[in-house]
């Protein structure tokens, strides 16, 4: 009996140890943590951080814009946060945003890889490269493009034959509700796909669509939830199932197509006549066979051109989709687009971008669902550099930084109607006004690349649909401005119905 209770004292004391050492080994970890993350001298302030986490939760993936306000409005213009153990700064503000972005110093002019983009794009490509190799990518993508007609009456023609069959490919829905998110998709894709890869896709090509879903697909799997959590931690999620398999899958099919294009490429390649993007970029290589002195090579080709085929698609025809919804949303403006179209271009010739200066309501219209729109909420983040300040703060090397462009779009003391769309915003006396606090492109020698292409291609679609349809909701459904999770501000899919014009 004594020997019974002598075990069970024992028992009940080795388990006690065990969670004794168990709270002090969590204890020791969680203030190990602190120490560690504490926030350097005269950093931006922000709310209190999570050990291991930081300030991940504090941004409620389903309502990101409203928690985010509430930051701002406790903080300030400069708000610090921590992502695990990434210092963040959210910047408010036009002047502190035009500081980041036009920086002269280019303390600002990296980007930050996030374990999911250093998997799929390592430190390559055009959109998350930095120093040397970004330079070299972009300096020769914007002069290829324009060698490739950006700019150029080529260019404007390839837009218009476009739009023509996104025209012909939305009257065959004779009226009826249809969902337009891959037609558009489709047509918008097709543009930038002339110039990197030679050619266009037919509507019904069954590999060209698989392409858009899986495009469409990625950018919705990597700003969820779970995804996330592998930027977090990588080590454990790697070996767990889940949609951030998925996403690096599609990321690898996307890189195969890419990869299958450029062999057919060298095939029938002439140095001597470059036919497209890839063409260019397979002689540059040739002309550069030192790999330690240059960036230009395969793998660099196959993320530029993904790059270029990503940017090139999915912000105008997510912006696209925004402004057909908005247009059935509010009739009154869309009868008055119709009336300067028929006024300016009418009902025979295809629209020009010789025709925008000619109709300030229809381009302020295009601008106010860039705005309302607001497909990059906090732009593409940049990181510091080098230790530096921002509005009397120091932000040390390697912060990442978020210009919060949706209070700039949103901001009560620019904008007469903040929250509601008016196209009155971008008008006065009648006439198309510029606004300096309207960055849908970014700034600076970061901003998006193909700026020029996506307003000429904006004005152009748009045009030609409200030219050739009158887009109204359903009959007994109503249509929602709701968001849809994804790397882009997209609205939640939708049918809408495409009345012919008479």
């Amino acid at each position: 009996m004594l020997a019974a209770v002598d075990s069970l004292v024992a028992a009940l004391w080795g388990w006690l140890h065990l969670r004794t050492l168990l709270l002090g080994a969590v204890v020791f970890l969680f203030f190990a943590d602190f120490l560690k993350r504490r926030r350097p001298k005269n950093y931006p302030p922000g709310p209190w951080r999570i050990p291991f986490l930081g300030n991940f939760f504090y941004l409620d993936f389903e309502k990101t814009d409203l928690a985010i306000k509430r930051h701002v409005k406790k903080y300030g213009n400069l708000v610090g946060l921590y992502f695990v153990d990434i210092p963040s700064v959210l910047v408010t503000g036009l002047p502190l945003i035009k500081e980041v972005l036009t920086h002269t110093d280019h303390d600002f002019m990296n980007r930050p890889l996030p374990p999911i983009r250093e998997r799929v794009f390592g430190n390559n490509g055009l959109i998350m490269s930095s120093g040397h190799t970004w330079k070299e990518q972009r300096r020769f993508a914007l002069t290829t493009l324009r060698n490739f007609g950006l700019g150029k009456k080529t260019i404007e023609e390839r837009i218009q034959e476009e739009a023509h069959h996104l025209a012909e490919v939305i009257a065959e829905e004779k009226g009826q509700p249809f969902n337009p998110h891959f037609k558009i998709n489709n047509a918008v894709s097709n543009v930038i796909c002339s110039i990197i890869f030679g050619e266009r896709f037919d509507y019904q090509d069954a590999e060209f669509q698989e392409l858009l879903r899986l495009l469409d697909e990625a950018n919705r799997l990597e700003a969820s939830l779970l995804c996330q959590m592998y930027n977090f931690f990588p080590r454990i999620m790697e070996f767990l199932p889940g949609p951030h398999q998925t996403l690096f899958r599609d990321w690898d099919e996307l890189k195969s197509f890419v990869s299958r294009v450029i062999e057919n490429h060298k095939r029938d390649w002439n140095p001597d006549e470059p036919k497209d993007f890839i063409d260019a970029y397979l002689k540059e290589m040739a002309q550069h066979p030192d790999k330690t002195t240059s960036s230009f090579d395969e793998g660099n080709l196959i993320l530029s051109t993904l790059d270029l085929f990503l940017a090139g698609t999915e912000t105008t025809s997510t912006t696209l989709r925004w402004g057909l919804l908005y247009m059935a949303l509010y009739p009154e403006v869309q009868e008055k687009v119709h009336a300067e179209i028929d006024r300016v271009v009418g009902r025979v010739h295809h629209p020009c971008l010789t025709n925008r200066e000619s109709m300030p309501y229809t381009n302020a219209v295009v601008h106010e669902v860039l705005r309302m729109g607001n497909i990059v909420p906090l732009n593409v983040p940049r990181e510091v550099s080098v230790d530096t300040a921002l509005g009397g703060y120091h932000l040390p090397k390697g912060t990442m930084v978020m210009t919060n462009l949706t209070a700039l779009h949103r901001d009560p003391t620019e904008w007469a109607t903040p929250d509601t769309f008016n196209p009155e915003h971008f008008l006065e006396n009648g006439q198309f006004k510029k606004r300096e606090s309207f960055l849908p492109f970014s700034l600076g020698k970061r901003a998006c690349l193909g700026e020029q292409l996506a307003r000429s291609e904006l004005f152009i679609f748009f045009t030609s649909l409200l030219q050739k349809f009158t887009f109204k909701p359903p009959k007994n459904e109503k249509l929602s401005l709701k968001v849809r999770m994804s790397l882009t501000h997209a609205p939640e899919s939708y049918n809408i119905c495409a009345i012919p014009r008479a």
